[in-house]
């Protein structure tokens, strides 16, 4: 029982998640220390401040790295076609859990049907056909949905406070990520009804970035970032071209703005990784598996 508890301490700890797996008894080397494998779909130092978080929550557990556990971190670099390749390394690992965000999800779910798998951060789950629902998602995938009511809505209300004259909107979207593809729907859809004019920009690969800022053509006083793993990697790259064009950028990361964004609206990492004890309660009462809907307790930073 009390390897059992443990087992499901781990997997609350790397989310920081109110749900239950029920981990399958998976055949563990003598001395072999219990792995995580970290699939991070962006570059390390935009995940630094969750990775923080994560491994100091795992202490306060009992978890600690390179003594009782170990990660196993593998980092794409915004590259998609990188996902499959880690997945299946953790695979031929036989990692414990892996842990990834949402743009990685459908490449580890391919991988792998036995390991478990924990979304540390997700839009929206159900509707990238990761899951089932939030409350029985089925299959090996748990983790937390970071969706919240009118983000895009609340990001140029912000970019209007500051740049009150803009009439014309880009929006950047890799339109290979539903996550993203629906954040652009709705940026669309809220400039709209402020009577914007709109221009997207569809971004597939790295190599597109420079092609869309040309085709503006000054056809636009502002831009909207969707979050996406390959914009975030090459946020350095699109706060320097929109610098140059004179576009004021809003984003959904602060990281983004350190990088020389004008500004950013959305999710705090570390907030995401850190959860307060009394969400592990759940482990131990047996609650079925579930995706946490986090609109509720997420911390917004504006930057």
């Amino acid at each position: 029982m009390a390897t059992h508890i443990r087992r499901r301490e781990l997997i609350a700890a790397l989310g920081g998640l109110p749900v239950v797996w029920p981990l399958v008894a998976r055949a563990q080397h003598p001395g072999k220390l219990p792995t995580i494998g970290f699939l991070g779909t962006t570059d390390p130092s935009i995940m630094r401040p969750w990775i923080t978080a994560f491994v100091e929550r795992l202490r306060d557990l009992g978890w600690i790295e390179d003594r009782t556990i170990a990660i196993a971190y593998r980092w794409a670099e915004g590259h998609p076609e990188r996902y499959a390749e880690i997945a299946a390394e953790f695979v031929r690992l036989n990692v414990n859990v892996i842990v990834t965000t949402g743009p990685a999800a459908p490449q580890a779910k391919k991988a792998t049907s036995v390991i478990p798998i924990v979304l540390a951060l997700s839009g929206d789950p159900v509707g990238a056909g990761l899951v089932a629902s939030l409350a029985q998602p089925g299959g090996n995938i748990t983790g937390l949905s970071m969706q919240w009511p009118d983000a895009a809505g609340k990001r140029l209300e912000l970019l209007r406070e500051v740049v009150p004259s803009f009439r014309r909107l880009a929006i950047m979207v890799n339109v290979g990520f539903p996550d993203a593809v629906l954040d652009a729907s709705e940026a669309q859809a809220a400039a709209q009804s402020l009577g914007l004019e709109i221009a997207t920009l569809e971004i597939r690969r790295a190599g597109d970035i420079v092609p869309a800022f040309e085709s503006l053509k000054d056809h636009a006083d502002a831009l909207y970032v969707t979050a996406d793993a390959l914009l975030n990697a090459n946020r350095i790259r699109i706060n320097t071209l929109a610098l140059g064009a004179r576009l004021p950028t809003m984003h959904a990361f602060r990281e983004s703005v350190e990088a020389g964004g004008l500004m950013s609206y959305g999710p705090n990492r570390a907030s995401c990784s850190g959860a307060p004890p009394s969400w592990l309660t759940g482990f131990c009462a047996g609650r079925s598996p579930a995706i946490s809907r986090s609109s509720s307790r997420l911390s917004l930073i504006w930057s």
